[in-house]
């Protein structure tokens, strides 16, 4: 018997289906993580935007094509916002959504929806090794509530695992990388410990750890000084954003200001010279006027963002953003392909700041990347393995290189 599982959204779902395949093949089944003919599919799916949403509705007829008579199991933030328009869905027997997780292979053979709540961290099978890569999950739920966003109230209100469980998770795992994923990881805490207690308890660990998605207000002294102190935490830093403008940070519910962010980008620098800021820019936001989109064009250079990931707004029925009047879609499209330019040339300079310079890059199937994030290529480079390299000229999205030695 076998079973397919699709993955759409954040690397928490990548970590959680990790798991769910890991806990299938414990129970004698053959799995896959990619479309094939299957005798079980589950869809774990993804509702950020509404059209993550849509096409986390196409996957089942989609997986459906391999297999008519296969049943499809559907969970995640998708099916927990509307759990009908997936239960309707021809060939669906099992809905379930974000949470107790942990039951969906108790429920295989079950049939309609179930929808259950949960209050502390829901522990998971230790998850299938699928990448060189590891995402370990640290954290669930969100406190924040956006007002552009669903997640907290799919996911529920932000709870942590305990340090002895991840210590044990990361030690077992056996990645060369491991990748600290959660909704919300800025908010991890264990008892009196936070984020940078537990990049301390990991530094005997035999592996670099990269950290998820981070918010502006964990970056302090101390922290830095404990990160530093772990010694193997890549310096990447995916800062999130959103926007450039305070009047717009105020309407989304964002808890700093763009000097703050900038002081914070400034800090970090400070610890980390040739660490990547990444991050994430909303456009067209409803309250966003045209002197809101210059802030936001501007602060990529004054930050010295290393990489953006620009999207347009996505009304999400529910929030407190979905209210407002939308901005024309014409509006959103020409300020995004300005936003696009604008991140091309930031990340253009950001690589141009490491040519011919060494450092060590972890390879998967095609290409590796440094630890601040740089893709990277060379030949006759192993995947699973950590090598110093020489950045030697431009290529596709990062640099070609050449292996001085492997580590």
């Amino acid at each position: 018997m076998k079973a397919c599982i699709l993955t759409l959204g954040c690397k928490v779902n990548e970590a959680e289906s990790a798991s769910l395949l890991a806990g299938l093949e414990a129970r004698g089944w053959e799995t896959a993580d990619s479309p094939c003919a299957a005798d079980l599919y589950i869809i774990n799916t993804c509702a950020v935007t509404a059209e993550a949403e849509k096409k986390s509705r196409q996957a089942v007829a989609r997986l459906r094509k391999f297999n008519p008579q296969a049943p499809v199991l559907v969970c995640g933030c998708a099916s927990q916002n509307a759990p009908e328009a997936f239960a309707s869905r021809e060939g669906v027997t099992l809905v379930t959504g974000t949470m107790r997780k942990d039951r969906i292979l108790d429920l295989l053979s079950e049939k309609g929806i179930f929808l259950q709540t949960e209050t502390a961290f829901c522990e998971l099978p230790a998850p299938k090794r699928t990448h060189t890569r590891a995402n370990l999950r640290i954290q669930d739920g969100c406190d924040r509530f956006c007002s552009y966003c669903l997640i907290p109230y799919l996911r529920g209100r932000s709870r942590s695992r305990s340090m002895e469980s991840v210590h044990a998770e990361a030690t077992a795992c056996g990645a060369r990388e491991i990748v600290l994923t959660g909704i919300d990881i800025t908010s991890y805490r264990d008892g009196e410990n936070d984020l940078g207690d537990l990049l301390l308890s990991l530094k005997d660990v035999p592996a670099r750890i990269r950290l998820g998605s981070l918010e502006e207000g964990i970056v302090s002294r101390e922290f830095l000084e404990k990160m530093k102190k772990a010694g193997n935490v890549c310096e990447h830093f995916h800062l999130s954003l959103q926007s450039g403008s305070d009047s717009v940070l105020r309407a989304m519910n964002r808890r700093y200001t763009r000097e703050q962010y900038l002081q914070a980008c400034a800090l970090i620098g400070e610890f980390f010279p040739d660490a990547a800021i990444t991050t994430d820019i909303i456009v067209g936001f409803p309250t966003e006027t045209e002197e809101d989109f210059m802030q936001s064009l501007r602060i990529v250079g004054e930050a010295g963002l290393a990489r953006v990931h620009a999207f347009p707004y996505s009304p999400r029925p529910g929030t407190n953003a979905a209210r407002r009047p939308p901005l024309p879609d014409s509006v959103k499209q020409e300020r995004m392909a300005r936003m696009l330019a604008r991140a091309k040339e930031a990340e253009e300079a950001y690589l141009s700041r490491f040519a011919s310079r060494t450092l060590t890059a972890l390879f998967e199937s095609d290409g590796g990347y440094t630890s601040n994030y740089i893709r990277v290529y060379a030949e006759n480079a192993k995947e699973g393995g950590m090598y110093e390299v020489t950045l030697l000229e431009r290529y596709r999205d990062g640099w070609h290189v050449r292996i001085e030695k492997e580590i």
